[in-house]
């Protein structure tokens, strides 16, 4: 389940228009100033290569994806009488239909050395994944970078999605409708800056990076997080991603370090079953901590169980804990826990449609009714959501 985030998927190539024959051109001034280029052309040989140099080529994909979402509580949390922010990631309206994401993809000069990638998307989750810096709510330019690419290497510079975690932004790659705690509390969406990824072998990878830090198109300090991420695919059946984060985070101005540890384990079991682990670990230094400044930390994991029923249905089942020890990811002190079960059908190669019913638990009463007068420890919900693959 866990992909390549910088890699295109499903695209429709598109080149130029074209040219025009020259044996279709019968004007005998046409045909003057046919020959006066060709003269000019074989004076000028810069133009005549202008002329004869391939064209820019373009791949183009995209999707839309919505839903309708039924939550039993609110879908906010509350620390005490204090009501904070939505607790799920994207679909956090307790009874709404939505469009989650309209999403485009631009590959320009997919096959060459030197190219650009640009991902945009509109929908409601644009105001949730857009970067410091961005001042729109329902518009997010996703991933903007230029690109060269020369034999096993490749480097990009611009705005990527991170390295980190099982799931991604990119709703064609993810199995399920809702987005895991782990996505959503314990790792970064975005990066601004640059990486570099030498793949040795179809077997093993490397990436290393610099960027502004979790989520900050404009950096809100003069630091920079820098990122070490390795793959191993030994075979089709096993494949291994670690990924590690360093660097001055925090409130807006701060400079205290922030480190994250993020590891992914794919194992294929023939071809129908599929098995995910993934596991976080992160830490805080000088976090606000009432008058004073200190460490904080979080972790969780999450396991994903994936099997193919048959051509058009598969089920999905997802459990994972995760613990925000000192609050500082969700605002509460808690050790939250959920449990997903889902069925994708897909009636057609570009049509998908899932279903499924979650549960949600916590150690601590932070789910807000959705009268907003009262907190529990659980909330559950269910989902359908369409998605269309252009």
């Amino acid at each position: 389940m866990h992909t390549n985030k910088n890699a295109p998927a499903d695209f429709v190539s598109v080149s130029g228009p074209p040219r025009q024959n020259a044996a279709s051109i019968r004007s005998p001034s046409a045909l003057v100033g046919l020959g006066l280029a060709g003269l000019l052309s074989a004076g000028l040989p810069g133009l005549a290569a202008a002329q004869d140099a391939p064209k820019p080529t373009y791949d183009f994909a995209g999707y839309v994806d919505a839903a309708y979402t039924h939550l039993s509580e609110g879908g906010l949390f509350a620390n005490g009488f204090t009501l904070l922010g939505p607790n799920r990631v994207f679909d956090n309206q307790p009874d709404a239909f939505m469009l989650n994401q309209a999403a485009l993809f631009a590959n320009i000069n997919a096959k060459e050395k030197f190219g650009a990638f640009v991902n945009l998307t509109a929908g409601s989750d644009a105001n949730v994944i857009k970067s410091n810096g961005s001042t729109t709510d329902q518009f997010d330019v996703t991933q903007a970078y230029v690109r060269f690419q020369s034999g096993n290497t490749t480097f990009i510079a611009g705005k990527f999605v991170t390295l980190a975690g099982a799931e991604v932004i990119d709703s064609r790659s993810m199995p399920v409708y809702s987005r895991s705690i782990l996505f959503g509390y314990a790792i970064p969406f975005t990066h601004t800056g640059v990486r570099a990824t030498f793949a040795t072998s179809d077997k093993f990878g490397l990436s290393i990076g610099a960027n502004n830090g979790w989520d900050q198109m404009t950096d809100t300090n003069t630091d920079k997080t820098y990122e070490l991420g390795i793959s191993v695919t030994p075979s089709m059946a096993f494949s291994l991603y670690a990924n590690y984060y360093s660097g001055k985070e925090g409130p807006i101005g701060a400079e205290a370090n922030r480190e994250l540890f993020d590891v992914v384990v794919n194992v294929n079991v023939g071809e129908k079953l599929g098995i995910t682990f993934n596991y976080d670990d992160a830490t805080q230094k000088g976090a606000p901590g009432g008058l004073t400044l200190t460490d904080v930390d979080w972790s969780g994991w999450a396991a994903y169980l994936k099997y193919k029923l048959s051509d058009q249905w598969n089920l999905l089942l997802r459990t994972e804990d995760f613990d925000d020890s000192n609050g500082f990811r969700t605002g509460v002190t808690q050790k939250w826990k959920e449990t997903t079960v889902a069925f994708a059908f897909s009636p057609a190669k570009s049509t998908e449609i899932r279903f499924e019913v979650r549960d949600d638990t916590s150690n601590a009463n932070s789910f807000v009714n959705k009268n907003l007068t009262a907190a529990g420890d659980s909330q559950n919900s269910y989902a359908v959501e369409f998605l269309y693959k252009l």
